[in-house]
């Protein structure tokens, strides 16, 4: 995907949705999912009220961390959070009700054409991701068909693609953890919901679902942005995302390694990089490629202001990349305190608006986010910190580093303990 990742916003094809006849076709769809899931959870509730309740509340909580990095990816042109909701919505209430009986169906299938031992080996491999890949990814187009005008980067691709699939990695494994608590036959018990919070939630939320549809939505953004080139090339760059997700979530649901690496904590984590962390640095590359190429663009249009108030050359180095955005915020706060780190995060916000607004076709409406910047910027002069600068990496820096990658290696081998290694 080296072509071009954005295009400039044009705020004049920002419509209300509801003057879009493919939001209430989107809507209609979604309102009919949400009555299949509520008599699902109404099913769940009835059988396993505490389950229910655990599996719900823990996934939630699942649910904000991931939210929030998605939402942060797009650091330039944040995406309007009812479409985010959107995306999620599509992901939970849709792509999950297509998925479950298609998903049943298609293994079906496999049982017929192949054999019932080729079904039980491979059929969650290929049924699987034949299905849920399709749903999810249609949930990225819906978005495109009802606000085309936000979708304007590879990036924003990415972010409506991972939000649908959070969506739908929720909701499924609400699904499982419930139906691995019918499945113990025990009653309405505690212990399956936790173990599959651990497994499918905590260790394979990393790299399932949300990552896979990010693939998927990435090949989307591509087919939207970059118009320069010819219709069958941007297909078949979206194509080949799309059977890119498709691949992953095979290898991930794939019967490999059952027993090739042995037992215990150790072979469980060998399993779990094998399969997840090709595609985890897949699009951690894409990602990293299309914030750069973003970055670039709208720093270029900052880069034209001759005014120093509004940003200067330091600045528009930090405001590149996400590490040095956070250095400038860290240094703010070694030498002037939290309320400096604060208004520097404010600056590098409404400065990342102006750049929105400098790609404007019109352009029309700098005049309120330079005011913005101004804001900030006399706040910052005020705690003598007058330059949102990135600074050099601090030995705190390093040391809190250090900790929060042992606390967080210390956490994933509790968890994987807690499962046995099974």
């Amino acid at each position: 995907m080296t072509a071009s990742v954005v295009r400039p916003a044009d705020g004049s094809r920002e419509v209300a949705l509801v003057r879009v006849p493919a939001f209430w076709v989107v809507l209609a769809v979604l309102v009919a999912g949400g009555l299949w899931m509520a008599r699902l959870a109404g099913e769940f509730f009835t059988s396993y009220p505490k389950a229910t309740a655990l599996s719900l509340l823990l996934f939630a909580l699942l649910a904000v961390p991931f939210w929030l990095f998605v939402a942060e990816l797009d650091f330039f042109e944040r995406e309007p959070t009812r479409l985010l909701v959107l995306a999620f919505a599509w992901g939970g209430l849709v792509a999950t009700t297509v998925s479950i009986p298609g998903g049943v169906a298609l293994e079906d299938l496999v049982a017929k054409l192949g054999s019932p031992g080729l079904a039980a080996s491979w059929g969650a491999a290929l049924a699987g991701p034949s299905v849920e890949e399709i749903a999810k990814t249609l949930g990225v187009v819906a978005i495109v068909l009802i606000a085309r005008a936000q979708v304007n980067s590879v990036l924003d691709g990415v972010v409506y693609g991972a939000m649908v699939g959070l969506g739908f990695q929720i909701a499924e494994d609400i699904v499982f953890a419930v139906g691995a608590v019918a499945l113990a036959g025990q009653g309405d018990q505690l212990q399956p919901v936790i173990a599959t919070f651990l497994l499918r939630g905590f260790l394979g939320g990393i790299w399932s679902h949300t990552l896979f549809s990010a693939l998927a939505g990435a090949g989307i953004g591509y087919l939207v942005v970059s118009r320069e080139r010819g219709r069958p090339h941007r297909m078949g760059v979206a194509v080949l995302a799309v059977f890119g997700a498709w691949a992953s979530h095979v290898l991930w649901n794939a019967p490999l390694f059952v027993d090739g690496l042995g037992n215990g904590v150790l072979a469980l984590l060998g399993v779990l990089l094998i399969k997840g962390l090709p595609p985890l640095l897949l699009i951690l590359l894409l990602v990293r490629h299309a914030h750069d190429r973003e970055a670039d663009y709208y720093v270029g249009r900052l880069a034209t202001l001759p005014d120093p108030a509004l940003v200067t050359p330091g600045e528009l180095e930090a405001l590149r990349s996400g590490s040095r955005r956070a250095s400038a915020r860290r240094l703010a706060a070694d030498r002037a305190g939290r309320t400096a780190a604060a208004a520097v995060r404010r600056l590098q916000r409404a400065q990342a608006r102006l750049a929105v607004e400098l790609s404007r076709a019109d352009a029309g409406s700098t005049a309120s986010w330079e005011a913005a910047v101004r804001e900030q910027r006399a706040v910052l002069r005020q705690l003598g910190h007058a330059e949102a600068v990135a600074g050099r990496v601090s030995w705190r820096h390093r040391a809190e580093t250090v900790v929060t990658t042992v606390v967080a290696i210390a956490v994933l081998w509790v968890a994987l303990s807690a499962l046995g290694g099974a």
